[in-house]
């Protein structure tokens, strides 16, 4: 079950628009195929409440009705109501799955929680709405108060319950306690179809999940790119990943989605997927080392089973200060480009000096060093910005005026835009509608400022694009964040006009 839309909603600073929720759940049941998803908390808010009126509406009409959950809480009829109200049919009452959660915030005894979760239950049973429970907080539940939560489960699996819902809520937990409490929880009550949530406090949500599952526990609760309060939840993709691996247990998910799914969410979260992430992030499929791509070039000596294929990507091969010439090889066979032995060596020089100094190289970047280190980088490069104006008043909207040069012949053009970098590029798209020449679609645009708050830092920009169904990367670094940008979309002007892409 994923979680994203609620739990990982309360990541500090994600709020999700109704649209944005909606195509996420549609993503995740259509494409991705969780079992289930929970998309909301109950009586949060108007936008909340309409939200899940346009994702429960889109589930009746496609047979996903019942693999959307709400949480509610035990608060007699008003959870239940609103969620009836939005059309919801299934429940995640939370309770307390501790004894001091139960005494100290709801300041009642066990009795007392227990006959006002049986009477949510059954209230929930006349509106025709199935329920899953929540025990929140049953790790330390296990920990300091066993025999509570005994008390309440004996007490409630004669209710109209279809799942238990074990949260290790504040991600205390390790893997020996994770296995040894889910183990006592199925054996004392067999049969009972019990989920495990994790949190990630300790960094050992993946493990945690791992020792559940291995115990016999049904169900996972997941995230997209772990999102989630604090430290955040499991990841989707990391679960996927050692369910299909390690455990072996059989699952409806399609693997090769979830890149598609992890941009998705982190575009609408504004959180960006660090590059180092297992799976779904930039570098987990870039070998480094020169050494290790030329093992990869001898039999694979350095793949396992984390194919990149099976998720959607491809594998990269880096180049820096470790590249050696199996890695830049590599990347000039991605180019259709052969060189001679002693050409190979200035380059692969020229790309060690550079990470020496902390530059990045692309794959991109390849030709125009390639271009530098046989002193012919006038001859080949077909396409030139020779000179612009851009301009920003208050009250007026940004302009731009350019004068663009392709294979000697100069274009001048001028047009407004959103912003200054707006305008600069539906200017050239201007020259190119002209021309008949195809360009690209930009999908990402990130840039890097040094720390310190210097003003005259240099500022990286990089930018993703995507020409015919290839997605590469630009970058330019100056002192001014949109000359920065500029210079990366000469780059790319230049990578498509010689078809280096």
């Amino acid at each position: 079950m994923d979680t994203t839309l609620r739990d990982g909603e309360q990541t500090t600073g994600v709020s999700f628009n109704a649209t944005e929720k909606l195509n996420i759940a549609r993503i995740l049941l259509e494409e991705v195929k969780v079992d289930r998803i929970e998309v909301a908390s109950a009586r949060v808010s108007e936008g909340e409440f309409q939200a899940v009126r346009k994702i429960v509406e889109w589930a009746d009409s496609h047979q996903y009705l019942d693999k959307v959950e709400i949480l509610g809480f035990i608060d007699g009829k008003l959870s239940l109501d609103w969620i009836q109200t939005a059309g919801g049919k299934v429940v995640n009452l939370l309770s307390k799955g501790s004894l001091k959660h139960a005494r100290e915030q709801l300041r009642k005894t066990p009795g007392e929680h227990l006959a006002d979760i049986r009477q949510s239950i059954r209230y929930a049973s006349k509106q025709g709405i199935r329920v899953n429970l929540y025990l929140e907080d049953w790790s330390n539940g296990m920990i300091h108060s066993r025999d509570y939560v005994f008390y309440m489960m004996d007490g409630l699996i004669e209710e109209e319950i279809d799942r238990f819902m074990l949260p290790d809520t504040l991600g205390i937990l390790n893997q020996e306690q994770t296995y040894e409490f889910c183990r006592i929880m199925l054996e004392k009550y067999p049969g009972i179809h019990m989920d495990f949530h994790a949190h990630n406090d300790y960094d050992l949500a993946v493990a945690n999940v791992f020792a559940a599952v291995r115990a016999g526990i049904s169900g996972v609760h997941t995230t997209v790119n772990g999102l989630g309060e604090r430290a955040g939840n499991v990841p989707l993709s990391s679960v996927v990943g050692i369910l299909n691996d390690h455990l072996k247990v059989e699952n409806g998910v399609d693997e090769s989605k979830l890149i598609r799914i992890s941009r998705l969410v982190e575009s609408f979260s504004g959180v960006r997927v660090s590059a180092n992430k297992p799976l779904i992030g930039a570098n987990v499929f870039t070998q480094t080392c020169g050494v290790h791509a030329d093992g990869d070039s001898k039999n694979n000596l350095y793949y396992n089973d984390l194919l990149p294929e099976r998720f959607g990507r491809v594998r990269k091969y880096a180049l820096g200060k470790t590249s050696g010439k199996a890695n830049i090889k590599k990347n000039l066979e991605e180019l259709g480009l052969d060189l001679d032995s002693d050409t190979m060596r200035k380059v692969t020089e020229r790309v060690i000096d550079l990470g020496d100094r902390k530059e990045d190289v692309t794959t991109e970047d390849l030709p125009y060093i390639i271009s530098d280190v046989l002193e012919e980088v006038e001859a080949n490069q077909p396409i030139r910005i020779r000179s612009y104006s851009l301009t920003l008043s208050n009250g007026l909207r940004p302009m731009a005026n350019i004068c663009l040069e392709i294979n000697g012949h100069c274009y001048e053009e001028n047009a407004v835009g959103d912003g200054q970098y707006d305008a600069f590029m539906k200017a050239i798209w201007k020259v190119y509608k002209k021309l008949n020449k195809e360009r690209p679609i930009l999908t990402d645009y990130e840039v890097t400022i040094p720390p310190g708050g210097k003003t005259d830092a240099l500022v990286a920009t990089v930018i993703t694009w995507n020409f015919k169904g290839r997605e590469f990367k630009t970058r330019g670094l100056q002192a001014d964040q949109t000359e920065a940008a500029i210079k990366a979309t000469e780059k790319m002007l230049n990578i498509i006009e010689r078809n280096h892409f």
